[in-house]
């Protein structure tokens, strides 16, 4: 026990149990797999939290492309990623009407809708590559993730 000067007794301070599981040893690298699945959570984790801009084609519907017996719905995380779509497909000449929709509705509410496989291709045709949201597990509902047998 210290004295604070005040006659009340002290007890030494406590460690927080967190901080018990951060202090020790470096675990050294990860292995890679692992590295990349935090690193695609974290991604998958911003873009559900963020708006993005999904492109509308003639017929006031959102923009997909099929690929792979899977259904794309083209999304884009700012205008200028959409401008660049537009430049790579040759059509920067023409307006581009588009919706802003959250990436969790996306995911959760929109893809579903669709017939048959669906998923999100988010920032296609960057010079970065994008990233494709797929039908699996943990991506889209269960009941139509690929993976699982979803319904579709």
């Amino acid at each position: 026990m210290f004295d604070n000067g005040d006659d009340i007794a002290e007890s030494p301070a406590r460690r927080s149990r967190i901080a018990d599981l951060t202090d020790g040893p470096d675990p050294g690298p990860l292995d890679p797999m692992v590295a990349a699945r935090r690193e695609f959570a974290v991604l998958l984790g911003d873009f559900r939290r963020s708006a993005v801009l999904v492109p509308l084609d003639a017929g006031g519907d959102l923009w997909s492309a099929d690929q792979g017996g899977v259904r794309w719905i083209c999304a884009f995380s700012d205008e200028a990623a959409l401008g660049r779509f537009a430049v790579a497909r040759g059509e920067a000449g023409r307006e581009w009407t588009y919706q802003t929709v959250l990436g969790a509705r996306l995911l959760d509410v929109l893809v579903p809708l669709l017939p048959g496989p669906a998923g999100v291709a988010l920032d296609a045709g960057s010079a970065e590559g994008g990233v494709l949201f797929p039908p699996v597990a943990g991506i889209v509902p269960d009941a139509v993730a690929v993976d699982l047998g979803g319904t579709r």
